[in-house]
Formats: structure tokens, sequence, C-alpha cells
């Protein structure tokens, strides 16, 4: 068993969009506000895989390296990021660039990426067929109902020829975009979490790769289509609130986690499921 904090987000939810934005630092491992870096670095992150690598940087490497690491796990994609900006946590790693503009753009955040360390390539998945190809006209397709989210699982349907995208069409793409959908495909909107348990309910699911971990699936394997790692913009990183990125804790972290050690680790234990970006 993990030697982790798991915070649900039936517990958080309700008050993660109503934090102050003037955080206080703590001995609790945050320090938004002061340059007090005493104490355990805190570290919120979703279980799979973000949460098993920093066990893996805790238990193996941060003792050696003189860094005390405390991990929290949470299994929704918003209050992470409204942890490290009230300083409730230091840093958190579990999301990619695409995701933080947007974020930050709506909840007037100012969380930053510190480094990037993998790719956990969006694919799509069926109970019920064996390709995408296979999909019959008017199929369900569920897909993740944040918009930066459901924009990559478009792209990604329309990488492969399923539908095609207004063109110029960003990370704000919905299925309001599609201009050609030979298959008649029609959307379930749903949170990113929920993706998995939706593929009895419906024909496939376009599910991020820790979920689709999580729930015992394996991406390399198991996916009807895949993200290519080339050139992909979506690498997950360390991010901390701005101002933090010199906490020599984060410094160490962002070494650890970047180190050879790691990479090997990754490409062990995942086996082309969650892709190493450094």
């Amino acid at each position: 068993m993990r030697n982790t904090a798991k915070l649900t987000t039936a517990v958080l939810a309700a008050g993660a969009l109503t934090f102050a934005l003037s955080a206080c630092g703590s001995g609790n491992g945050s320090s938004s506000s002061s340059s007090d870096y005493s104490g355990p670095l805190v570290v919120a992150a979703s279980p799979t895989p973000h949460a098993e690598i920093l066990d893996f940087v805790k238990k193996n490497l941060a003792k050696k390296a003189g860094l005390d690491l405390e991990v929290k796990e949470f299994t929704d994609y918003v209050t992470p990021n409204t942890a490290t900006e009230d300083g409730s946590v230091g840093a958190n790693y579990f999301q990619n660039q695409p995701y933080l503009d947007d974020f930050n753009k709506k909840n007037g955040t100012h969380i930053v990426p510190v480094v990037t360390v993998h790719l956990e390539p969006l694919g799509l998945y069926s109970h019920k067929v064996k390709s995408a190809d296979a999909l019959k006209s008017g199929a369900t397709v569920a897909v993740p109902n944040d918009s930066v989210n459901e924009a990559r699982a478009l792209k990604l349907l329309a990488a492969n020829g399923l539908i095609t995208l207004k063109s110029g069409v960003g990370n704000e793409a919905t299925p309001a975009d599609i201009t050609k959908n030979p298959k008649k495909l029609k959307f379930k909107e749903l949170e990113a979490a929920q993706t998995p348990r939706s593929l009895d309910d419906v024909d496939a699911a376009v599910i991020n790769g820790n979920y689709a971990i999580s729930s015992g699936l394996k991406p390399a394997k198991d996916a009807l289509i895949l993200e290519s790692a080339k050139n992909n913009p979506y690498g997950n990183f360390l991010a901390v609130k701005k101002g933090n990125e010199k906490d020599p804790r984060v410094k160490k972290l962002a070494k650890l986690l970047t180190s050879p050690e790691v990479k090997k680790f990754i490409e062990d234990k995942y086996a082309g499921s969650v892709i190493p970006s450094f």
C-alpha cells in the first residue's frame, strides 16, 4: 500500500473553487507567499501514473537527494490546481500545458510548469468493437467534457479519419466544430474520470491515459486508436504557483523526476502506455 493520503473528489470538490488567491505559506510544504521552504514538499497528484512515479522517487531517490517528499492523491482535475494556488500543497503533477492555460484563464489562478516528465497517450476504447472502422453508423462515443480534453479527443478522432474538424480549430473544439461525420457518430460528454465506466453503456469512449491505466486498460495494447508521441503538446509536468519555481525542494524534485532512474521506471512499469518526455 502506498504511503499517501488519498483525497476524494466528494470530500474536496465543494470548496475547490472558493479558494482565496492571497494564500499564506505554512510548514506543510507550501510557500505560496513566503520564502520559508522548510518542511516536506507536498505534491498533489493523480493516482496513476503520477503518484506512482512520485512514490518511486520518494522510496528510492528522495532521501539521498535530501528531499522530504509527501504525496497527496486527488481523483479530479480541479482540486490539484486550486490546492496549489491556495497553498494547501506546494506543487502538483497531473496536467499538460493546454489544460493549464485554459484552467488559469477561467479560474484566475497563477500555476506555472516546472519540468515536463511524461506523456499519457489519449486513446479510443471499446467493449463492443475490435477496431475503430467497425463502429456502426450512429454509434455513441463518450468524450471528456472539459474543454481541452474534449478538443483533444475530437482531434484524435479527426487524425484517424472518423470525423473532420473545422480548419484551424484549436483547444476549444466541440462537436459543433465537426464539418464531416460520415459515421454519424453521436457524442456523450462526461467528466474525464467517468469515461472508463461508460464503456458498457456506449459504443466507444475516448479516455485519458491515467484513467485508462487505473481502470485496468493497457493503452499500448487495448486502444483502438492512440495518440502519437511525436510533437505531442500534451506532456504532463510538475507545476507550482508562480513565484515558487525557485523553491530548492521543487528544484530537487524536478531533477529527480527527469533522472535516468525515473525514465527506466516509467519504461519498465508502463511498457509504452506512459512515455518519458525527457
